[in-house]
């Protein structure tokens, strides 16, 4: 006669055993709260608290009177960026840098991950993840300090093409030197999700589309594309979300004088004006309405992926 414990039975023991880890949960909750405490005051203090700033933004904000004593001036801020002679200029270098860095910085770890999807050897994968996921340790800083030098009159890329020219105090070359680090720095380390997500691809269908005679591009079509497509597409509405976060270091660290007509952007500007100035109020709605430019850009996108992709998007 068979032993085997009816579906009835196993159910039963199931529900059984969530309400032992229920009970034991409120026996012992003070020693839950105690772990999740530290976190949640952690959120609230640094996360939840300081949205209460974006008053400054509709302020003439006065550091002495604080937040509630300062004048209140509405949207006085927003209209004088938005009339000001500059703000086309801050607005199209912005998204010149990201437009242009996601068209072609994007890409580049995807590109990446089909490569290194193909290099079979074990050791030697290892070997050129390593070198490709280094430069993204290197400080921001550190690597402008690099791109200084290797452009610089007397730099390497100078002795190489045999010139002398000065390329950061170029306007025309600043976005191509932002753009091309950019992707140096960060492609390797932007691949691992990727590389992961290809990890998931069927090696039967792939070793069935060899035997068919599929060339590498139909390989990837039909077996690797597919599993790495809904990861793709949650990180293109990420990126495009962010598009006018461009990196305020890097842009701030690459400036100059000279190139501060393409290099002038809207992060870069809210500092000097905010920090720089001290005209908080301001910086502040500058900063603001780059904020709600992304959170549009991002819910548009995700409508816009949901439409393509039967209904799927980033939520």
């Amino acid at each position: 006669m068979s032993n085997k414990p009816s579906v009835g039975t196993q159910k039963k023991g199931g529900g059984k055993g969530f309400s032992s880890t229920m009970l034991y949960i409120r026996q012992h909750w003070q020693l839950y709260a105690l772990f999740i405490m530290p976190a949640f005051l952690m959120t609230i203090i640094f996360r939840y608290i300081p949205m209460g700033g974006v008053l400054i933004a509709f302020e003439e904000y006065n550091p002495f009177r604080g937040i509630l004593g300062s004048e209140w001036v509405g949207l006085e801020h927003f209209q004088r960026f938005l009339s000001s002679p500059d703000f086309m200029r801050y607005l199209t270098n912005t998204l010149k840098l990201s437009v242009f860095g996601l068209l072609w910085g994007f890409p580049a770890p995807i590109l990446l991950a089909f490569l290194l999807n193909r290099v079979l050897s074990t050791k030697l994968k290892q070997k050129i993840q390593l070198v490709l996921y280094m430069p993204n340790f290197i400080s921001v800083i550190v690597l402008c300090g690099i791109v200084r030098i290797l452009l610089s009159p007397t730099g390497l890329i100078n002795m190489l093409l045999g010139t002398n020219w000065n390329f950061m105090t170029m306007p025309s070359a600043f976005r191509t030197i932002y753009i091309a680090s950019g992707i140096w720095q960060g492609a390797g380390w932007g691949s691992i999700i990727y590389t992961a997500a290809l990890s998931n691809a069927s090696k039967d269908l792939k070793e069935a589309a060899v035997i068919d005679g599929a060339n590498i591009i139909q390989q990837i079509k039909a077996v690797e594309w597919p599993a790495i497509k809904d990861t793709v597409l949650i990180q293109f509405i990420m990126s495009v979300g962010n598009i006018m976060s461009v990196g305020f270091e890097k842009a701030y660290a690459l400036q100059t004088d000279l190139n501060l007509a393409s290099s002038e952007i809207i992060s870069t500007y809210v500092y000097k004006v905010g920090l720089l100035d001290g005209n908080y109020g301001f910086s502040t709605a500058v900063g603001l309405f780059n904020t709600v430019i992304n959170v549009i850009l991002l819910i548009s996108m995700n409508e816009v992926v949901k439409r393509m992709n039967d209904g799927k998007g980033m939520y």
